[in-house]
């Protein structure tokens, strides 16, 4: 008998669900081996498989016996398994972790409703304890962590009685300033924070089956990039579009619907009381048209998106009984023209929308929006959808791709040109300047031989008496404005354009003017010039037209400019709120810009140009914020901390498509429903307030970890509105009552609040007030 057979098939393993699940970051899977062939039995031959024993009984007469061979078969087959297993991602484990509350759900199934939830499952100490443990995975805290005297079994037993006091579990924090307009966010203490997010599992468990398949925001399986894509891709030619802007805070009406809406599947009054509850102690956020769900906010509640998503099921639903009134009951239409629907009209579609208002206004009891009208998708502005602007575009065949993928190459090509020349001049520049503060004193003004130079014509402004190193930066731009040359108020544009150009060779000039002359027409020749080249174009008959979602840009360098990362004019600047942060943290904040918009905008059709401000913007502010940390140039910081730099990439092509490749390997685990303020979570701007002394000691604010931290750090609120249009990477929406609020987080969870693996939502800004 041979090893390998045995090994075949001997392996056995169980899964447990105790505390052993544990660490899902770098230790196994969770699974835990069974000891094989224990009192197995015997054999047709009435040899004993005995099963593991001591070491002193393997050897018997100098021989292994047969129930030893097998026994360390199996051990060395455990071990092989051990060494290939991956680690669980946290979706995974949450996932885990959900699917054994759905078994206790799904057992209070009874005549077409569930029954008893709240004393049947939620009241569970056990299921408690799997919320809790949700809540840590979502926090990115290792299970195996001891989260302290935690009593499920007292709030249990409180749920179950209904002795559970909702607003003495909250906490209230309000703006500071004496100028400053109050306004109050509640949170929920931890105890509710448990109760919150068992109670939000089991309403996955019951509605998630049910929702509407044409509904993407915060579903299972289903994210943001799932809802462009079916708009890419599910859509044919659509003719026109329109778009409602949904408002309303929640009031006794709409609370009254939401739970008359949800008793068709679930029977428990005590389960309605308490969610009840929550809204009177206003720690269930529900605003429609406001904060945006899911994206990680601490206002937001983490019900809110399940209970809006049963809220507009509704309308999900009502949508497509309209739908199926225009369409499916309509005689004359065949399936030959399938494509061209009634509501193509604009007639039709007209009539079609003001029924949903009218649904939305009398059903629903929520307010529209009615400045929004019907847009052609052939105008040319498109619209703007989930942060992204959907426009219409002519499908490319393989040859005019060929084409355009040169035209993006050339376009790089000719930026990285300029960019260099704007560097080289500007370079030159300075250094005239340098030469003329250092070598210009008040006694040589007055003999300076050319009295043509533009030194002297700087000079001739002077006033008697004053000093060069205070009036000659000065002076520079008084000549420039009396000389027409412009009205920039920005030296470097002074110096490269002005002084710096004209001085250079004319055969330089010209040759640097032609070359970008000529990479311009390139790049803006029309595709119908450029099909008119190919041989292959006359065998296109028809024209196809798809749809294409663009990443805002013109937003983003204002977020860029408005977090101090850009000037006025779009060039890199330092960040001064974080020079005095670590190194590694500094890097990790700038490649937290990197990860987010190459998750948020890798399909995006004008992804060049977001790949290009990383290079540009980002990249170079990062490397300038270093340098005004450690007072060194810009190309010593570059060498110094090339490997850490490396997240950042600085080229468009290789570095920026291993990155985007990891990047889609991921999407298939992204999961609106499991990741609830993870994927769609902004960068926030974080400062050092002061280092933790051993007198006044302090443990990190993210909930279910109890590791004492080093420094405390300010949130500072750089986006207030409540309702941002446009996804930019950076944090939106935060409520003002947490600006300058002060938090601690140890070095490990600031790097994961940094990088988007956790959101502001993870942490307690009730644990040191």
């Amino acid at each position: 008998m041979t090893g390998r057979p045995i090994k075949r098939f001997f392996p056995a393993t169980f899964y447990t669900t105790d505390e052993a699940f544990g660490v899902y970051n770098d230790v196994n899977e969770g699974t835990c081996k069974s000891v094989l062939a224990k009192n197995y039995g015997k054999s047709s031959s009435g040899l004993a498989l005995a099963g593991v024993r001591d070491d002193n009984d393997h050897i018997k007469n100098g021989k292994l016996n047969l129930a030893s061979s097998l026994a360390s078969l199996v051990q060395e087959s455990d071990n092989v398994l051990e060494q290939n297993s991956k680690p669980k991602t946290r979706l995974k484990v949450k996932r885990f972790l959900e699917m054994r509350i759905k078994k206790k759900v799904k057992e209070q199934y009874v005549n077409g409703k569930f029954h008893d939830l709240l004393a049947k499952v939620i009241a569970d100490p056990n299921t408690l304890k799997d919320a809790y443990d949700c809540i840590k995975v979502t926090s990115n805290v290792d299970l195996i962590v001891d989260g302290g005297n935690l009593s499920f079994e007292s709030v249990a037993k409180d749920l179950v009685h209904g002795n559970f006091d909702v607003e003495a579990n909250t906490y209230s924090i309000s703006t500071k300033g004496a100028k400053v307009k109050k306004q109050k966010l509640v949170c929920s203490k931890f105890n509710l924070r448990v109760v919150q997010e068992a109670i939000r599992v089991v309403l996955e468990v019951v509605y998630r089956p049910h929702f509407s398949k044409i509904s993407h925001g915060l579903r299972s399986g289903r994210c943001h990039w799932s809802a462009l894509k079916y708009i890419s891709e599910g859509i044919p030619c659509p003719d026109w579009w329109f778009t409602l802007h949904i408002r309303k805070e929640v009031d006794d009406f709409i609370l009254a619907k939401l739970l008359s809406s949800m008793e068709e599947k679930i029977e428990d009054p005590r389960l309605f009381a308490i969610i009840r509850s929550m809204f009177d102690a206003k720690v269930l956020n529900m605003e429609f048209g406001a904060f945006p769900k899911g994206h990680g906010l601490p206002q937001e509640g983490v019900l809110s998106p399940i209970l809006m998503n049963i809220y507009l099921d509704l309308l999900d639903r009502e949508i497509f009984r309209m739908s199926m009134r225009y369409e499916a009951l309509d005689s004359k239409h065949s399936e030959e023209h399938a494509s061209h629907t009634k509501l193509r009209p604009k007639e039709v579609a007209t009539t079609f929308k003001s029924d949903i208002e009218q649904y939305v206004k009398n059903s629903l009891y929520l307010e529209v929006d009615n400045q929004n009208d019907f847009l052609a998708s052939s105008d040319p502005h498109g619209v703007k959808f989930l942060g992204t602007l959907i426009k219409r575009d002519l499908k490319e065949t393989s040859a005019v791709r060929v084409v355009h993928k040169l035209k993006e190459k050339v376009r790089l090509f000719s930026e990285q040109k300029q960019e260099s020349w704007d560097m080289g001049t500007i370079r030159i520049g300075k250094k005239w300047l340098a030469h003329g503060l250092k070598k210009v004193k008040e006694s040589e003004i007055k003999h300076l031989a050319d009295s043509t130079s533009i030194l002297s014509q700087i000079s001739s402004f002077r006033k008697s008496g004053a000093k060069t190193d205070h009036w000659y930066k000065v002076l520079l731009k008084v000549w420039a404005q009396d000389t027409n040359v412009g009205n920039s108020e920005n030296e470097e544009i002074i110096l490269a354009k002005h002084i710096v150009e004209p001085a250079l060779p004319q055969e330089l000039r010209d040759s640097y003017y032609e070359f970008e002359k000529r990479a311009k027409e390139y790049v803006s020749l029309e595709t119908a010039s450029t099909l008119a080249l190919l041989s292959d174009s006359s065998s296109s008959a028809d024209c196809i037209f798809i749809l294409k979602p663009r990443a805002p840009t013109k937003f983003i360098k204002k977020r860029l400019f408005r977090y101090g990362l850009t000037n006025r004019d779009g060039f890199a600047r330092t960040c001064h709120l974080l020079i005095v942060l670590d190194d590694d943290q500094i890097i990790n904040w700038f490649s937290g810009i990197v990860r987010r918009w190459l998750r948020w905008y890798r399909g995006c059709d004008n992804y060049g140009e977001v790949k290009l401000m990383i290079s540009n913007e980002i990249r170079l502010s990062c490397i300038r914020t270093l340098a005004a940390k450690y007072r060194i140039h810009e190309t010593e910081i570059e060498k110094k901390f090339e490997l850490a730099l490396s997240r950042i990439p600085s080229t468009q092509e290789i570095e920026l498509e291993e990155a985007n490749n990891e990047l889609a390997s991921q999407e298939s685990i992204l999961d609106g429903a499991l990741t609830y303020g993870i994927n769609y979570s902004g960068l926030c701007l974080l400062s050092l307030a002061r280092m933790v002394s051993p007198s006044r000691p302090c443990y990190c604010f993210v909930i279910g970890c109890s590791a004492a931290v080093s420094s405390i750090y300010r949130l500072h609120v750089m986006e207030r509105q409540k309702f941002p249009g446009w996804k930019t990477g950076f944090s939106s929406s935060i409520h003002p009552a947490l600006h300058r609020r002060k938090l601690g987080l140890c070095k490990r969870h600031l790097k994961d609040l940094f990088l988007g693996d956790i959101s502001l939502q993870a942490i307690d800004f009730g644990a040191w007030r």
